[in-house]
């Protein structure tokens, strides 16, 4: 049978994939592509049709195939699986510098770059090979030989590290769980919670319930749960997976993978000639120097601490004088700002998970999607999964198909956590001039449903799979048909989660949640005492979120920008420094945030974890467009659809921002949203 990871089809054939396809697929392209590249490379007169359009099959050939693989690896992971991705991502490593590095194909690009007829091509056309070529000098095609091996070796090892970091957090997290027999240690879990603890516990063949380091479990107890002593044991074993601390202690351990990683990512910059990690970072970002990022994220800091410090000393007065806990810890946080919460607007998210049932929840998403941008969304049972409860669909436009997407929804066993979008298929126009429609992969962990009853969210779940859906629809939605610039492709990183984050404010509107909320066994909408509670609420602790996110952005980016070779960052130093100077929660000593934060260890956040407030800023202020002339107001719509997510990365995201909005983005919006006042009123 021929490789099903080789095929031209439409959509993957999963139910024909096997792990022994992978290696063997990867290989046969890799061979292919390397010949070819080498003919290419050879051209005295190039053209875009006879070197960027060959160029971008041999990638999208490597893409189609690697998407695939990589996307088991993260939602169906085994052992035997993981061995070849492994194996997979460090020959896919070692092309990838080898092909960066190719003086000669850098050469042919240059040539085209330097042809009379360039400014002739099309405004995506121009960008893709302006990329390519600020990416061959990114990627050390100007280094001498020396240093030419020296980068690819630490490119081959950093692959390496960040692969072993994942594995690290995703064993640490499953292994870890807590069985119990006696449902008065769980008193005050919510039935949601206590479905899925006698669920986790069924399927490990024991009695009674079992809590586990996945967020649908992990999450509940430390909200709702009355025993003190048991928060304390599950916050300990999540805030020490793959450390020298907790339970597990030196298992795991992420320590020295993290050392490793910094000295790597820190020597890989300078020799590209940049001073530090994050000013490598920037150079394919909106954001254009270090200080700019650090100013940037110390304003909203400034902003947001009074305004925290305000709510913590709020939330100790509460817990002293109506529940008598002088000595307020990390893992009480959670537990008395609900209880707070409860007080001050009568309302849980518990309380509205009712009204939000997975499957009610994903069609009034589409809705949404239907109503800003003028597409139908179909699920289609017949195609191929990976998992009996992913998804495909079909995205039409005036009967015709625009794009397809998978939707695998809940955590289980094998699949690491979090939520994400990636890309299956990108949206391009081939060598025969056919055209390659867009596939997304969008991938949540929900408690699944428990007992024949439906999976019902929190809304923070329902923003959740808004965000990943904003992600495909940037993927999706675009009109480019080049292949490096199609849809996320080439979009700064700073500005990538624009339309993620955007689209999370139809979570927050009564006329979007009138599509959104169903109760599961009355169909009836949300009342409207429960939505005015929901909308209240919004902002609640609104300043310790926000100095939590600058935590993390603060963290990431100066540990990469003040690594040096003489005094190497220590990031749980780092990680203490910058606690001492934003936080406004004391954490305990056993604490080891860094050797989980997967993003910028594992994920593509390195000197990057900002870009999630920067691009905020971007999207707040783009939704108050929406809020001027209403939220399902057609051109404000299409204009966005026109304006960015059409348009992928064809131009700069300022440009684009500025074409929607008819100015540069201003900070007020998100700080309006977000409740912040800037004072600690």
């Amino acid at each position: 049978m021929n490789n099903p990871l080789l095929t031209e089809d439409l959509l993957p054939r999963f139910g024909h994939i096997r792990t022994e396809h992978m290696e063997t697929a990867i290989d046969q392209i890799l061979s292919e592509n390397r010949l070819k590249i080498a003919q290419l490379a050879e051209q005295e007169e190039p053209t875009w049709e006879t070197l960027v359009q060959p160029m971008q099959a041999l990638d999208n050939q490597l893409s189609n195939a690697w998407s695939v693989i990589s996307h088991l690896n993260g939602v169906m992971n085994s052992e035997d699986l993981r061995k070849v991705y492994k194996s997979c991502l460090e020959k896919l490593t070692e092309y990838g510098t080898e092909v960066s590095q190719n003086a000669a194909l850098c050469e042919a690009y240059k040539k085209l770059a330097a042809r009379d007829d360039f400014a002739q091509l099309s405004v995506a056309q121009r960008k893709a090979v302006e990329n390519t070529l600020r990416d061959f000098r990114l990627g050390g095609v100007d280094l001498p030989a020396e240093d030419k091996k020296r980068y690819a070796d630490l490119a081959r090892e950093l692959s390496e590290l960040t692969n072993k970091f994942s594995d690290n957090v995703l064993d640490a997290t499953q292994h870890w769980f807590k069985h119990i027999t006696d449902a008065g240690e769980l008193a005050g879990l919510p039935e949601s919670a206590l479905g899925g603890a006698r669920q986790a516990a069924a399927q490990r063949d024991l009695d009674g319930y079992v809590i586990t380091l996945d967020f649908p479990s992990f999450h509940p107890v430390m909200t709702y749960c009355e025993n003190r002593e048991l928060r304390r044991e599950v916050y300990e074993a999540f805030v020490t997976r793959a450390s020298d601390q907790g339970p597990d202690a030196g298992t795991w351990d992420n320590t020295p993978v993290m050392a490793e990683i910094l000295k790597r990512r820190h020597a890989l910059a300078k020799l590209l000639g940049f001073d530090n990690y994050a000013e490598r970072s920037l150079a394919t970002k909106m954001a254009r120097t270090v200080d700019e990022v650090i100013e940037f994220l110390n304003q909203l800091a400034a902003k947001a601490k009074p305004q925290a410090e305000a709510e913590v000393a709020e939330l100790k007065a509460f817990a002293r004088n109506e529940h008598g806990v002088d000595d307020l810890q990390a893992w009480d946080i959670g537990f008395y700002s609900e209880k707070l919460r409860q007080k001050r607007y009568d309302i849980s998210p518990e309380t509205l998970r009712p009204w939000f049932p997975a499957d009610k929840v994903v069609s009034g998403l589409f809705r949404v999607a239907e109503k800003l941008f003028g597409v139908q969304i179909e699920a289609q049972p017949d195609v191929d999964t990976w998992h009996e409860n992913a998804t495909a669909y079909r995205i039409s436009r005036n009967g015709e198909p625009v794009a397809w997407f998978y939707l695998d929804p809940y955590a289980r066993q094998g699949k690491r956590g979090g939520a994400w979008m990636a890309d299956c298929r990108v949206r391009w126009r081939n060598l025969r001039g056919q055209l390659q429609l867009p596939v997304a992969f969008l991938t949540c962990n929900f408690t699944p449903p428990v007992d024949g009853k439906p999976s019902l969210l929190t809304h923070d779940e329902v923003t959740t799979l808004f965000h990943e859906f904003g992600h495909g629809l940037h993927h999706m939605l675009t009109q480019v048909d080049v292949l490096d610039v199609s849809g996320i492709n080439g979009v700064a990183w700073d500005a990538v989660e624009l339309p993620s984050q955007f689209l999370e404010n139809w979570c927050w509107n009564p006329e979007s949640l009138a599509l959104i909320a169903r109760h599961h066994e009355t169909g009836e909408p949300l009342p409207q005492d429960l939505l005015e509670k929901l909308l209240a609420a919004k902002n609640f602790q609104s300043g310790m979120g926000m100095v939590r996110q600058l935590e993390f952005s603060l963290f990431d980016f100066r540990l990469h920008a003040e690594f040096t070779e003489t005094a190497p960052t220590n990031p749980l130093d780092m990680h203490r420094a910058v606690r001492d100077e934003i936080a406004v929660i004391e954490s305990p000593a056993f604490n080891r945030f860094p050797n989980a934060f997967s993003h910028i260890f594992a994920g593509g956040y390195a000197a990057g974890y900002y870009s999630y407030k920067w691009a905020e800023v971007l999207a707040a202020d783009a939704f108050s467009l929406f809020e001027e002339n209403g939220i399902f107001d057609p051109e404000t719509g299409q204009s966005f659809l026109t304006n960015i997510l059409e348009k992928g990365g064809s131009e700069e995201p300022m440009a684009l921002f500025k074409a929607f909005r008819g100015r540069e983005p201003k900070v007020d919006a998100l700080l309006r949203q977000s409740g912040i006042t800037g004072d600690a009123a």
